[in-house]
């Protein structure tokens, strides 16, 4: 009889040689021995590539394993979860693994990705049939009710923007996914997509039968060419499964799923820039209102929520809203994927309720800084979010906590830099980023950025610095005021809390 074993197909997995592992193994252990499933990855990327074994006792792992490994690993009884230097045990029973709280990410790294049984079998579309004996009114009050809101970024609750869309009246509806996952240090949406599509799906499907929408679009960015395979290869099995289609699992419900690939843009992350592209147009900031769930894709009442929202959705269906509310704290309820990375030991994805330290997070989780060195700042909710520092590493992380001191949750991305840092140069980085991503639609953030960076240079140099310290912060509230989206209004953030928190690296330089 074969052993199961199981090695990560995720694209972080890979680039660090899973692929070569996976073939090691297969050929050294002999035909017929191994059953090798290709999972996503449990999040613990230090440890990629990781290869797990089904024993009597659970999956035990190994890790970080290297094809040069595989024969003495093999020897050493890896099929029976036999003692070697790269044996960490169970994975389940890891510190680092055991105490996290894994809703919208409990199969990623468990199940066969592309396997509707697999799915099945860990609980997947038990959401779905709920919803289905349910009137769509009901279905957005469960939403509701969870105080699920938008994992985007924006915070927005869900079940209001789908009440919304809901109540308008019209003769078409879309559910569309923004999978555009651009901020620096997230990968979330990209884990997600690539360890378990099919709770993508069943959330986009639930979202269609919430507000009568029979169309669901997923709008996914052109660097995740594996995210984009599995997903298209996982809506191929749903249809064939009965789950998407005119007469969804005989219900009589119709909704329709295909993915749509963006050119890389970063502007095309925000919902309107999104809603242009995938009209076939530039992208380009609509001016609001009307908001997206009255007037959205083609003129039309839409859904538009992020992959993390939606994926939520079907825990909150199967297990009942108040199960999902009970996590978390104040008004940020259930858990949320933070992904660590930059100068940081232990990188990856946790899963935990709001309320969890950034300490925690970063010490408990991540190990302290890679280089051994001080961390002296994180920067969360990527690139344009405020720069946080070590004093302030015991606030909870919740929306509201972060906003009391002008920073964000975001996206739950968190890049850690240690004290060699130069916090001008990450806040002249912004104004740069800024300039460079800029649809170009209004003059705050197209000029705005421009001039920021000059601004920052002129302040290096000695020129007249506390005039372009005034003139930075009169560019940063123009900016924030006037900007028609979240790109320029958040790019002063970094450079505002850069200024606030690290003053010092702000001094007029010698020779700049």
């Amino acid at each position: 009889m074969s052993t199961r074993v199981y090695v990560s197909r995720d694209a972080s997995a890979t680039s660090l040689g899973a692929d070569e592992v996976a073939t090691a193994l297969i050929a050294a252990a002999g035909a017929g021995t191994i059953e090798l499933v290709r999972t996503g990855t449990r999040g613990l990327l230090w440890l990629e590539p990781l290869v797990e074994v089904e024993t009597a006792s659970g999956r035990v792992g190994y890790g970080p394993v290297a094809p040069a490994d595989v024969p003495g690993l093999l020897a050493a009884g890896l099929l029976t979860g036999g003692a070697h230097a790269l044996n960490v045990g169970r994975v389940e029973d890891l510190p680092w693994f055991k105490s996290q709280e894994r809703l919208t990410f409990a199969r990623v790294g468990i199940v066969d990705p592309l396997s509707l049984a697999d799915y099945r079998r860990e609980g997947g579309y038990a959401g779905l049939e709920r919803a289905l004996a349910m009137k769509p009114v009901d279905i957005v009050q469960a939403v509701t009710e969870s105080g699920l809101r938008g994992r985007g970024g924006a915070a927005f609750p869900t079940g209001i923007k789908w009440k919304t869309v809901l109540e308008a009246q019209a003769s078409q509806k879309y559910v569309t996914c923004n999978a555009d996952e651009g901020d620096s240090g997230t990968f979330a949406d990209r884990m997600l997509m690539e360890g378990d599509p099919f709770t993508l799906i069943e959330g986009m499907t639930i979202a269609g039968l919430a507000v009568n929408a029979t169309q669901g679009y997923i709008y996914c960015r052109v660097e995740y060419p594996e995210a984009i395979a599995t997903l298209n290869a996982a809506i191929k099995a749903a249809y064939a499964g009965g789950y998407l289609g005119r007469d969804v699992k005989g219900s009589g419900r119709r909704f329709e799923l295909s993915v749509r690939v963006g050119a890389g843009a970063y502007i095309c992350g925000e919902e309107t820039s999104m809603l242009e592209s995938l009209e076939g147009k530039r992208g380009e900031v609509r001016v609001r209102p009307p908001l997206p769930a009255l007037k959205g894709l083609f003129g039309m009442p839409t859904i538009v929520n992020n992959v993390i929202s939606l994926a939520t959705v079907p825990v909150i269906l199967a297990k009942g809203p108040g199960h999902y509310q009970n996590f978390g704290m104040g008004r940020s309820r259930g858990t949320l994927p933070f992904q660590l990375a930059g100068n940081i030991k232990r990188g990856g994805l946790i899963e935990r309720a709001f309320g969890v330290t950034l300490k925690e997070i970063l010490y408990d989780y991540g190990g302290g800084s890679r280089s051994g060195r001080p961390i002296r700042a994180v920067q969360i909710g990527g690139p344009l979010g405020a720069y946080v520092p070590a004093s302030q590493f015991d606030t909870p992380l919740d929306y509201e906590a972060f906003a009391g001191i002008g920073a964000m949750v975001g996206h739950g991305g968190i890049v850690a830099f240690d004290d060699t840092v130069d916090m001008a140069k990450m806040a002249r980085y912004a104004f740069e980023f800024c300039a460079i991503e800029s649809c170009g639609k209004c003059t705050p953030c197209r000029i705005g950025s421009s001039r920021g960076v000059g601004l920052i240079d002129n302040l290096l140099a000695g020129k007249e610095p506390v005039h372009q310290l005034k003139m930075i912060e009169d560019l940063c509230e123009t900016m924030i005021q006037g900007s028609l989206c979240g790109l320029g209004g958040m790019a002063p953030f970094p450079v505002k809390s850069a200024l606030k928190h690290f003053g010092e690296d702000f001094v007029p330089r010698t020779g700049h």
